[in-house]
Parts: structure tokens; sequence; C-alpha cells
């Protein structure tokens, strides 16, 4: 902040100018008052943009619709005159400091503040979007930080100077760094290229630095990383990690909406997450400052033209660049200097450190809290936002396996036989009922669980942990970038093949290959010989028709979700489509157009018989006929569809406070059943017509398919969630998908728990298990074992 100078204006309408607080490449930034006592932020446009009359037009039309944004996170428009001989724009002033000072002076902010920091910048965009307008610009000095919640400022205004900019051939608009990869490389922008300049921000908040590079980069490298490399989220806390991996992606179809990442970030309302959000460092310097800003008052000077500010236009030498434009600190935050520096806070800003124990990250509304922010694309359950063909998210978690045991607290080794494996859990890998063959291991004393045959670890942020592993003659494939195929025997991987599996992409199985969505995007459904991960066929339905998503598969067809860009109503609002793709020819079997308003991504799917189910993001069950694709019937699910329908003996079962069986073939309601007291359920697996479900409070029911009625309820030593089951001979096994929870072992005839493992990482991840032979694969994260299946 600085004294005016001569030629800085004194007044502009009827605002008397204070300090001016910076200059950016449209013009100055001065802090003025109102007659009544408002302090707001003017910007004053320099003079050679003045004199460009398709400056003005484009400045104009940005203020009209830059007037109509008003929400609790923007720094609104209260006034303006675009006509003025130098046209300026009057905001709401923010008594706050832009988030690049406050990172600067206290270093990332802990992970309270930045997830509150992600849930009010999201509902700015959320606002900033209902107006028409598309920010292009949102980078850490566009945020300012109050003490009631974050404001965006800046919105609409890049794109009057944008259009001046952009008539010089091959110079790209915006801030290195934190704009998205479409921006970078001149292509139209969305509002989805705001919520990847979001995503950086908020990691930036959360580590410090920037993900794609550091402030000794290169804009040229930097933009080369944007757009071709991948962020650097080393030290974003794990509870934030899928979130910004999603808001990152390259492709902007994939990136959650504003609306998703407010209901993520805080589930129970913005205002509980900004209650007392900024550590008390920050909030202190930010009171100090306050007061002084309030006891400004404008100098005795005479005022100068306001046409005569700025002085003449400069003149610049034939070829010379625009200078650099000075940062505007926050419009009233006080440069290092002005006051002695606040201490330094304590680490952790007296949040709660990382690693400290927290709530279940996997919880639903109404049946325990989740962890704000966790995101798991991919995921089958009913408590997290499901995944999208491009929002798969893990956090994976290192460490030595160990093993824990019920009683006795020791581990069992097992002589065994060696012998052949072979058998599949089924299609897609599902959990399923297998029966162990070919080889025998020894059963372990009650209470004793089984010890790892082997342990590998996964690279680091290569798999999907919400999606269920598969098995196939003695291997083992787990989803993830690299697709990797572990030998079931030795834990060695067979084949690697990058680039091939979209994140949180389904392991749809039939016939010896796998079928996916082109890791590349190119829209065309590929084929995958399982043995040896080399391609066998691929099929593109269309010239216009980008397959997005495979969400299911039977005996003849896999099936699948696309984007028809031959019937559009705007720039970026396509038709969808669910189609049906043989897996023996590749040739399309059907295409039924969805509603138009369905997104083409948020669709998890299963068929039973002749009916194909899915569920989607607007909160539809929708079931058609596997064979001509006509939608048999739809309805709403109330306000959980994050799940990947269980289907079984004509049912299919929706989860929530009551567990319901609802007929396919009529939609009508066949039983529901309550937990009596415990609060609600999980999605189900159903094996040999009974189906198993976890409920909120950790028991695991086994009930009669066809009637609901409860067969037993085990509620002992179990802490975590179960998410998928299956069974070999008289044995369920039970997956966590939740805090620390590993495998459980019960009776399938009583439910008395037989053993519980887990691992030492303890991991937050989802555990998913399958069979081969008699031996259980299991993993946890980034870590996969093999065990007897004793």
């Amino acid at each position: 902040m600085e004294t005016l100078q001569p030629d800085d204006p004194r007044e502009l309408g009827a605002y008397r100018m204070l300090r001016r607080l910076g200059a950016g490449g449209m013009g100055r930034v001065y802090l003025a008052r109102s007659p009544g006592g408002r302090t707001v932020a003017v910007k004053v446009v320099r003079p050679d943009l003045a004199a460009d009359a398709d400056f003005r037009r484009r400045f104009r039309h940005e203020v009209e619709i830059a007037q109509a944004v008003s929400g609790q996170y923007t720094a609104s428009v209260v006034d303006a005159d675009p006509d003025a001989p130098l046209p300026w724009l009057a905001t709401s002033y923010v008594l706050g400091p832009d988030l690049t000072d406050v990172v600067d002076a206290h270093g990332a902010l802990p992970e309270p503040t930045v997830r509150a920091l992600g849930a009010g910048l999201a509902a700015a965009l959320q606002e900033i979007h209902a107006a028409g307008l598309i920010h292009r610009d949102l980078k850490p000095s566009n945020v300012l930080l109050a003490a009631d919640g974050p404001r965006v400022i800046d919105f609409g205004i890049a794109r009057a100077v944008d259009g001046n900019r952009m008539t010089q051939t091959g110079v790209v608009v915006g801030s290195p760094g934190y704009m998205p990869p479409e921006q970078a490389q001149g292509k139209d922008v969305g509002t989805a290229g705001d919520v990847f300049s979001l995503g950086v921000v908020l990691a930036f908040a959360a580590t410090g630095r920037n993900v794609f590079g550091d402030g000794a980069a290169s804009h040229a490298a930097m933009l080369y990383q944007v757009v071709h490399g991948e962020p650097d989220l080393t030290g974003v806390p794990q509870s934030l990690l899928g979130l910004l991996r999603a808001c990152l992606l390259k492709d902007p179809a994939g990136r959650p909406a504003p609306a998703e990442i407010v209901a993520a970030l805080a589930p129970q309302g913005i205002e509980g997450v900004l209650s007392d959000w900024l550590p008390s460092a920050v909030a202190s310097t930010i009171a100090t400052h306050a007061a002084g800003i309030l006891d400004l008052e404008a100098p005795d000077e005479p005022a100068a033209p306001a046409a005569a500010s700025f002085g003449p236009a400069p003149t610049m030498p034939a070829g010379a660049q625009t200078p650099p434009a000075t940062p505007v600190p926050g419009y009233g935050y006080p440069q290092p200097g002005a006051q002695p520096p606040a201490p330094a806070p304590a680490a952790g800003y007296g949040y709660p450190q990382p690693g400290t124990p927290a709530t279940p990250a996997y919880g639903t509304p109404g049946h325990g809290a989740p962890q704000p922010g966790t995101v798991q694309l991919g995921a089958t359950d009913g408590s997290l936002p499901a995944p999208t063909r491009r929002r798969a998210l893990t956090y994976a978690l290192g460490g030595a396996a160990a093993v824990a045991a019920v009683g006795g607290g020791t581990a069992w080794w097992f002589g065994r036989k060696d012998g052949g494996t072979g058998a599949s859990t089924g299609a897609g890998g599902r959990s399923g009922s297998g029966t162990p063959v070919g080889e025998s291991f020894t059963t372990p004393p009650a209470g004793v669980a089984p010890q790892p045959l082997w342990h590998q670890s996964a690279a680091e942020d290569s798999t999907s942990a919400g999606v269920p592993i598969l098995t196939y003659d003695g291997l083992l494939l787990v989803s993830g970038d690299p697709l990797v195929a572990y030998d079931v025997r030795t834990g060695k991987a067979r084949w690697s093949r990058k680039g091939i599996c979209p994140a949180g992409a389904q392991l749809l199985f039939h016939g010896g290959k796998v079928f996916l969505s082109d890791g590349d995007y190119d829209g065309v459904l590929v084929a995958y010989d399982v043995t040896t991960g080399k391609e066998a066929w691929r099929s593109r339905l269309g010239k216009q028709l980008n397959i997005e998503r495979t969400i299911a598969i039977d005996d003849k067809n896999v099936y699948v979700t696309l984007t028809d860009y031959g019937q559009a109503k705007s720039a970026t609002k396509y038709r969808t489509a669910v189609a049906a793709v043989s897996h023996s020819t590749g040739k399309t079997v059907w295409l039924q157009r969805r509603d138009w308003g369905t997104k083409d991504y948020d669709v998890e799917g299963t068929v039973w018989g002749k009916y194909l189910v899915y569920a989607d993001s607007s909160y539809n069950l929708t079931v058609r006929d596997t064979a001509t694709g006509a939608q048999l019937w739809t309805k709403k699910i109330g306000d959980d569809w994050s799940w990947q329908p269980t289907a079984a003996d004509g049912v299919v079962f929706l989860p929530g406070e009551k567990l319901t069986a609802v007929e396919l073939e009529t939609g009508r309601t066949r039983w529901t059943l309550s937990p009596n007291g415990r609060r609600g359920f999980k999605n189900p697996t159903v094996i040999d017509g009974v189906a198993y479900v976890c409920d909120y409070d950790h028991g695991i029911w086994a009930l009669n398919v066809k009637d609901g009625k409860r067969i037993w309820l085990c509620e002992e030593g179990n802490r975590a969630s179960r998410e998928s089951f299956l069974k070999a001979g008289r044995t369920l096994y039970a997956a966590a998908g939740a805090l620390g929870g590993g495998i459980i072992a019960l009776d399938a005839r009583t439910g008395k728990v037989r053993w519980t493992w887990v691992d030492s990482t303890d991991a937050t991840d989802y555990w998913q298990i399958a069979l081969s032979g008699s031996r259980l694969l299991v993993t946890g994260g980034q870590e996969v074992y093999a065990m007897p299946a004793v």
C-alpha cells in the first residue's frame, strides 16, 4: 500500500481515494471510501486501453455481467463507470490479505483451513458461473482471506483484457502454473477450467508451493508441465488428495463441478467449516491491520482531474514487452514492513497434526460424519461420491506388513503343498463364491490369523483402491496406472502396461479379456488379453461418439456410457447415451440416448439376467432391457447415488436408513428391512441366495434374499465397516472400506468371527479381496498380499 502520488486521482465518481494498492496489466487499484463510509477497491483502466473502443465495449459488457455476481464469497461489484474518460470499477473491499501473502508469512496452511478454503472458493465459483462468467485467472493473489471466509476477486474482468491480448498471435493469457491445460493450449475454456485452477490454488495452500514448478521455473517450463506433466502433490493431506487429483485432471470433462466440491468438503454446510477457520496467527494479523485500514483518512491534497490521471499513455520501444505487473497486495493488506511481522504460529496452527486419529473417512450423512474432502472416485459403496471414468482417486500408503490376530496375538505359518491355481472370481473380478482347489493349507487355531504367503508394494499413488481386483488363470490384476498382472503364486509382476487403464476403471472381464475405455481418452473401447496384457481389439462407435466409461458386463456385451458430440445445445452441453458393445466382435449391439442433463460420468451399473441396472448422480436408478436397451423404468433413489447396484433373485437393493429390495421387472418394492435401532445399511453383496451387508454401526448381517429375513447378525470384533464379501467353503471373508479395517473371516453359517487380520500400515483406503484357487488375494491401498484361504 502506497500513499497517493501527484498523478493519482483523488476522486472517481462518489469515491475518495485513500491509498494506492497496486498496479496490474489493466491499470491501477486504489483503496477508496464512499460518502457513507463504505471502503471499496477501485480499479482504473490504463489510458491506452481506455482509448481502445473495442476494449471499452468488452469492459462494459463484463461490468454488466460482473454486477450480477453478488455472493458471500466474492468481492462483488458495487459501482462502475465504463463510459468515464478513464473507465473504473469499484468492488467491495475485503479486510484480509491474499493467499500468497499468508503463505509467504506463515507457510502451508493446516488441513482444516485448506478444507474450509476449498469449500468457500468452490461456492464462489458457483456464484460466478451462475452469472455467466468464467474467472479464467484464479490464483493465490486473487484469493483474499477474511475472518468470515475467503473471497474471490477479479472475476470476469480478465475476459475483457484477454480479448485485446489475444489479438497477438500465439499469446496465451493467464497465470502460468495456475491456468488449465486447455487454456495453456489456446483452446476454449469452460467452467471446468476454473476448477483446475482451484485445485492448484488449494494444493498451493496445503504445500506452500506451486505443484507444477517453483518460482525459478520459466513460464514455458510451467506451461509444459501443466499440459503434459503430473502435479507434485507431495505434502497434500491424505484426505484431500483424491479431490485435488480430480480437480487437476487433464480432461476438463472429468473434473468435479463446484457443487460437488462443496458437498465433499462441507457436507454439513459451509458455515460450519468456516467457523474459526483461520489459524490464530493469521486471524490476529487480519484484525490488527483491519483496524488500521478503517482509521485511514483521505490525504489533504488538491484533487487531480480523473482524465489526466496516470499521465500519457506509455511509449514502448518497438518489440518491447509490457512491463510485468506489480502484484496487488490483497486490496488493502499492508506490505511486509508496514508493521512488525506477526510471530510465527505454532506448528499446525493449533489444529490436529497429520496422523491424528480422525473419524472414519467413509460415512454418509446421518450415519456418522465423513471426513470432509474424502473423495474416493471409483468406490462402489454407498458412502462416497461415486467414481467417474477420470475421477478415481486413491490414497496410497506404504509400510511393512504385519499380522494381527483375534485372541493370543500370534501369527500362524502354514505348511503347504504346491499345486495349481486357476479359478476366476467371475466377471469383473467382483466378490463371489469360490471353492479352494489345488493347494491345501493347515487350518490355524481359532482366533489366529493366517500369515501372508507374499507381499508386494505397488508404485506409490498408482492403484485405484476403490475398484475390485480380478483373478484369472493364476494372475491377479489390480486396477491402476500402470495396470499390473501379478503371479498369484510368487507375487512377481507377469506384465505391466502404462496408460491403458483410466483412473478408477472397473476391470470388466469375460472370455480371457478385460475391457477398458481408452486410457488416452480417444473415446474407444479396447479389449486386452488378460494373460499377456496385449491389445486384442478396439472399437469406435462413431466419429462423434466418445466412450466415457465401462459400467457393466454380461455373457454377450459390455455396457458403456458415452457422449454424443453430434447432439449439442451449446459448446459445453452434449447429449449422453448408454450402449451395448459385443465383447466378441466389438460391434455396437444397441445405443440409447439418455435424457438431456444427464452426465456421461458418475454412472455405476450391473447386470442381472436380462436387466441392465445403473445409478447416476442425478439420483436416479434406471433399469433397461439388455437385448434392446429400452428403458423399463427409472425412479429417484433419495440423496445417495454413489454405489454400484447389487442385483440378485430379480431384485435390486437400495441401501440407506433401511435396506429395500426393488423388483427389477416392475420397480415395485418387494421388501424393506429396518435396522432395528442401528444406523442404516451399506450396499450388500449376494452370494448363494444370501445377502451380506454391513450397517453403519459395523455390524455384519446375513439376510435371506427372497424375504429379507435375518439369518444372523455379527457384532463382535469388527472395528470397521465392511464393503465387500466373498465366500470360500464355510468361511465368509469381508474386506474393509474404512480406517484400518483389514480382513475379517467369519463362519458363514453362524456369523462367528474366526480371525481378523490387518497390516501395519493402518491404511485409510479401501481393501479388496478375491480368490484364486486356495489363495485369498488382498489389496489395501498400494499393498498387495496373498494369503491362505482358511
